[in-house]
């Protein structure tokens, strides 16, 4: 149904290339760490386990703080929360990159995840409301596009910034390259984000704080035994998953009496249980991320540690996974549009084959030739990322009503935390444990760590083939419908 109220700002691709520039700097930091981490651990005297709270606190950070962060920018302005959100995220690189000892690090990098998280759900409700029809759609699709080439590059741009200003304090620029990109952004925001959106209301009448509270505490009780995995935080803190189960079924409950009582829930639970496709697409989104969000850390552990790469040159090794994606998320996101799920189904298809064949070759194949090698399945396996996460979240959000933008774009990115946390604590702790229990054959664990990815990619795929059905249903069933309104009565 078209919305006669709407319309058209002349300046929204451009507001929409700034947001997706500020939000590119924020998903980047989210992979651009794993190969500095070497870098840091040498210039800061960490150990592994605080090396590693460098990059899950961060993702830790950012997912307890998604969801509550696109509800302030319904409530109180998109436009609003995007420039508090951005200025925040400029000074917290600021103050990572200066940051004199490891404890300072990971405190910066906390702050740094919750601004983060504040800035990345606005980009889908800006979206939502100064765009409608196809183009919301390609709009889209480049915000898609954005998340999935962001996490893919970012330890390409890493090795190359350390190659650039040197291993001992190189890792600082990693933070400090955001400070000059998010200040000309804030700049531009100022002048082309248009101001319209938020109902400036009372925020304790508004905003749910109830239910950020229990979120919070779920998101916390699932993320932190697997930030501490390396720590073996699994075995330490296993107990956290009960509670954090018992934790979300009160907070759907909390969420549930909030409605009835004709108030803004934090979630609106019919988002799951009434918006066609989303949460189908979210937890396909989950699952992929946990195959896809992992790799990057095992491949930096495999060529850095295994094979004595530079840092430059373990980041070029999987440069053909990045330009891939960059590639057909571009065009998957002109083609959702005409082939819907289709497309994802597709790319996940070629993920799970692209990443087996890496698995495959890195058990036959000599390790001295495995950065060439693995380059063919690699660019295979890109160019079926970029076929998933852009036109997953067209997909996923279409149905969405206006009003609920923000925090569905938040809980959907919340879901690709967890999955990133997950993937992340698997995949390192499986290569990890293979490599101490062959005694250093890196090869070995990272053809089992692949095929663990993979693992995660066919269930992914599953969920796709079961989305792309129901959408053939439901299509089938508005045929019939329209055929028997349409028919004459007698």
């Amino acid at each position: 149904m078209t919305d006669s109220s709407y319309e058209p700002d002349p300046r929204r691709w451009k507001a929409l290339a700034v947001t997706l520039t500020a939000g590119f700097m924020s998903l980047l930091d989210v992979s651009i760490v794993n190969v500095a981490l070497p870098s840091i651990q040498r210039g800061t005297g960490a150990d592994a386990g605080t090396a590693q709270w460098v990059v899950s606190g961060y993702a830790l950070a950012f997912g307890l703080v998604l969801v509550s962060g696109g509800r302030l920018g319904d409530a109180l302005g998109r436009r609003r929360m995007f420039l508090i959100a951005l200025a925040a995220f400029v000074v917290t690189s600021a103050l990572t990159g200066a940051a004199p000892n490891d404890l300072m690090l990971v405190l910066g990098r906390l702050l740094q995840g919750c601004a983060a998280g504040l800035l990345t759900p606005q980009n889908s409700g800006l979206i939502q409301d100064l765009f409608r029809g196809a183009e919301r759609g390609r709009a889209f699709g480049m915000f898609g596009a954005v998340v999935g080439i962001s996490t893919a590059v970012g330890p390409v741009l890493g090795g190359l910034i350390l190659a650039i200003f040197g291993e001992q304090d190189g890792w600082r620029w990693v933070f400090y390259v955001n400070v000059p990109i998010g200040v000309v952004a804030f700049v531009l925001a100022m002048r082309l984000v248009p101001g319209k959106a938020g109902r400036r209301t009372k925020l304790r009448s508004e905003i749910d704080f109830v239910g950020i509270l229990l979120l919070g505490l779920a998101v916390l009780g699932v993320l932190l035994p697997l930030v501490e995995s390396e720590q073996d935080g699994l075995r330490r803190l296993w107990w956290l998953f009960p509670i954090a189960v018992v934790i979300g079924a009160a907070f759907i409950w909390w969420e549930r009496r909030i409605l009835r009582r004709g108030r803004s829930p934090l979630i609106d639970i019919r988002l799951y249980t009434s918006t066609p496709g989303y949460a189908s697409g979210a937890a396909l989104g989950t699952v992929y991320f946990c195959g896809f969000a992992g790799i990057w850390l095992v491949f930096a552990l495999f060529f850095q540690q295994g094979l004595g790469y530079s840092p430059l040159r373990s980041g070029l090794s999987v440069t053909p996974f990045a330009l891939g994606s960059a590639i057909s998320a571009v065009l998957a996101g002109r083609l959702v549009s005409r082939l819907g799920r289709k497309l994802t189904v597709t790319g996940l298809s070629l993920v799970a084959t692209g990443l087996g064949t890496v698995a495959l070759l890195a058990w036959l194949v000599p390790t001295a030739n495995a950065g060439l090698v693995f380059a063919g399945p690699l660019l295979v396996a890109g160019i079926g990322g970029g076929m998933v996460i852009s036109p997953n979240t067209t997909l996923t959000l279409e149905c969405v009503p206006t009003r609920m933008a923000g925090v569905a774009g938040g809980a959907l990115q919340t879901g690709q935390r967890i999955g990133t946390a997950i993937g992340t604590a698997v995949l390192a702790g499986v290569f990890r444990g293979v490599v101490t229990g062959t005694r250093g054959d890196y090869p070995t664990a990272l053809s089992i760590a692949m095929l663990c990815s993979a693992g995660f990619v066919l269930v992914a795929l599953a969920l796709g083939i079961g989305e792309l059905r129901a959408r053939r249903a439901r299509r089938s069933a508005d045929q019939l419908q329209d055929v028997t309104f349409a028919a004459p009565s007698e």
